[in-house]
């Protein structure tokens, strides 16, 4: 028997199920992708602002901007540039005034700042739909957690009382997403942080990956479009996706920073993203802030759409640009994908272990440069 035998088998069983997934090469221009020659409108792209394909953005950042490619080192070696310093000054004075850190990734900051803040007095309630990297976080800590109701403050409220008062442990940690990038729909969060509140033991820990950039007035996320930002103890992002760069935030209290630089393991042994990446991402975000025009459109885009959705006999809870066509098992929604494709659209499937079993779908994810009449394309075919 080959020792590969075992991983053969594991690939047959997830091609047999409809799971089997494979890279597929692809050539982009603005909001169409192309694919074995088939241009199609992409509605895959975390790119909500539609600000990776335009090309005077990037003419006007490189004519004035002459960063290093690479930094060689960690922050804590060689690796803290003064593009690093100017970009947390920029998000400090954002976000009102409170303490920024820059991290490579959203994934490698959330597998990094959860153990680090948690130990075995700690107890995480987490929402059952978190990202995967916030539960990969989570099981890397050294922290009891429990996975409350998805959305279900009521169910969160029950776990604290039961909890708080447990000698053993000293603080609670709550840990959500405000955007859910599966479902499209959102936490309340300004319920949540009224939760928070009753509750001496408890911080609150809001990731705003699909936030960021499309909500509040400036861009700024959720916790801005609710007037939370301060009420929040750690506050995460991503640049991956409205900002068309890499990379991840925490906003936080100056004494938290100061401890991750000390403990956070990915952040101590990682090479730092090259200050050119980080001056990229420091030029889009001054830029992002003035794009309330696409944010409006954005939002409206997904109102019609989910409108559309619904009005198909689909049920969907989504809120945001993200909107998701529930279809149940994976082999359907791999078959209504191709569908789809065929006709123009770019719409990839989304199975386990990505959603739960028998709730595979296709998640529509819009971008600012769409138009209506784009849109109206797509809802006549749905």
């Amino acid at each position: 028997m080959s020792l590969l035998d075992h991983y053969q088998n594991t690939l047959d069983t997830l091609k047999k199920q409809g799971n089997y997934r494979q890279l597929t090469h692809n050539e982009q221009h603005g909001h169409w992708l192309t694919v074995a020659s088939k241009c199609m409108l992409n509605l895959s792209s975390n790119d909500y602002l539609g600000l990776a394909g335009q090309s005077e953005l990037k003419q006007q950042f490189l004519q004035q901007n002459q960063s290093l490619m690479t930094s060689s080192s960690s922050r804590l070696l060689t690796g803290n540039f003064d593009e690093y310093t100017a970009f947390e000054q920029t998000l400090s004075s954002a976000f009102a005034g409170r303490s920024a850190l820059l991290f490579n990734s959203g994934y490698h900051m959330n597998i990094g700042i959860l153990p680090a803040l948690a130990n075995a007095k700690t107890l995480i309630l987490a929402d059952k739909l978190v990202h995967a990297s916030m539960i990969d976080g989570i099981r890397l800590s050294q922290a009891k957690y429990v996975r409350y109701k998805h959305n279900d403050l009521n169910h969160l409220k029950q776990l604290l009382e039961k909890y708080h008062d447990d000698a053993d442990i000293e603080r609670i940690l709550i840990v959500t997403e405000s955007i859910f990038s599966m479902d499209g729909d959102e936490v309340d969060l300004h319920g949540l942080v009224m939760l928070k509140q009753q509750f001496n033991k408890v911080m609150l820990y809001v990731d705003e990956a699909h936030a960021i950039g499309v909500r509040g007035e400036r861009g700024l996320g959720c916790a801005e479009q609710y007037a939370v930002i301060e009420h929040i103890d750690f506050l995460v992002g991503t640049f991956g996706k409205a900002l068309a760069s890499v990379g991840g935030y925490l906003i936080c209290d100056e004494i938290i920073k100061a401890y991750l630089i000390n403990t956070m393991r990915p952040l101590i042994f990682s090479t730092a993203l090259p200050p050119i990446n980080i001056a990229w991402t420091h030029f889009m975000f001054e830029r992002m802030q003035g794009m309330q025009k696409q944010r409006q459109h954005l939002q409206h885009m997904g109102h019609v759409l989910k409108n559309e959705v619904m009005s198909k006999g689909y049920d969907c809870l989504s809120s945001s640009h993200l909107v998701p066509i529930i279809v149940g098992e994976s082999e359907q929604a791999v078959q209504k994908s191709k569908q789809l494709q065929a006709l123009g659209f770019y719409i990839m499937p989304v199975r386990p272990p990505t959603v739960p079993k028998h709730q595979a779908r296709l998640r529509i994810s819009l971008m600012a440069s769409i138009s209506l009449h784009e849109l109206d394309a797509l809802v006549d075919v749905l």
